[in-house]
């Protein structure tokens, strides 16, 4: 039996092999029973850490989103423009180091505080530029959301780098709407180049919370 077998179950040993595992099954494929049989342990043994597979859920998203601030640094010099770029840029790139990453987040609730210190700083750059309150946080919700819904439809061309799911060949989708030029053309703007995508649409929304608050 193996080191890793032998070490003590705890909460992140178990979100740790549910994140990899993750990138295995996927989110429908992540079950306890397999998450136990990964640790060599009976399922019932992760009911002592996990109520229900939500609530390992809502660990896995906090382990995902500790490990996105371990390799960020806030620049306090930023401009609230370049914030909202940069956490949400930051965001993409951590839900896409896993299978259905962006499903796992969405709609989870973070079990520690983790999130607080990033939270604090951002909310402070805001509302220094000229938000309140409730509009920093509705331009931060809204940044987040699109960025998370994005993502999701990323990930269900693209479940896992360069991995591509069956049915969508842009060249075959032009032959099938020939008949439709303009629609057969944007197929490569849709479903190809998800970078430039992402750059665009944030940028587009960006661009939207300056001009909805009058903030420049």
């Amino acid at each position: 039996m193996s080191t890793e077998r032998r070490a003590p179950l705890d909460r992140k040993r178990v979100a740790d092999t549910a994140l990899r595992l993750l990138n295995e099954v996927g989110l429908e494929g992540l079950t306890l029973r397999a998450i136990a049989r990964e640790l060599d342990v009976k399922a019932p043994a992760l009911y002592w850490h996990f109520k229900d597979k939500q609530a390992l859920l809502d660990e896995m998203a906090t382990e995902m989103y500790r490990r996105m601030l371990a390799g960020a640094a806030l620049d306090p010099a930023d401009t609230w423009q370049e914030r909202l770029l940069k956490t949400n840029r930051g965001l993409r790139a951590a839900l896409l180091g896993y299978r259905d990453g962006a499903k796992v987040f969405s709609g989870s609730r973070f079990t520690g505080t983790d999130h607080a210190p990033a939270l604090e700083a951002n909310l402070r750059l805001l509302t220094a530029a000229g938000f309140t309150l409730a509009q920093a946080v509705d331009a931060g919700r809204t940044a987040n959301m699109y960025t998370l819904g994005f993502v999701t439809e990323e990930q269900g061309v693209r479940p896992l780098g360069d991995e591509r799911r069956e049915g969508f060949d842009v060249e075959e989708r032009a032959r099938r709407l020939a008949g439709f030029p303009l629609a057969a053309e944007v197929g490569k703007l849709l479903f190809d180049d998800y970078d430039r995508q992402f750059e665009e649409g944030l940028a587009v929304v960006v661009a939207g919370v300056g001009a909805r608050y009058g903030i420049s």
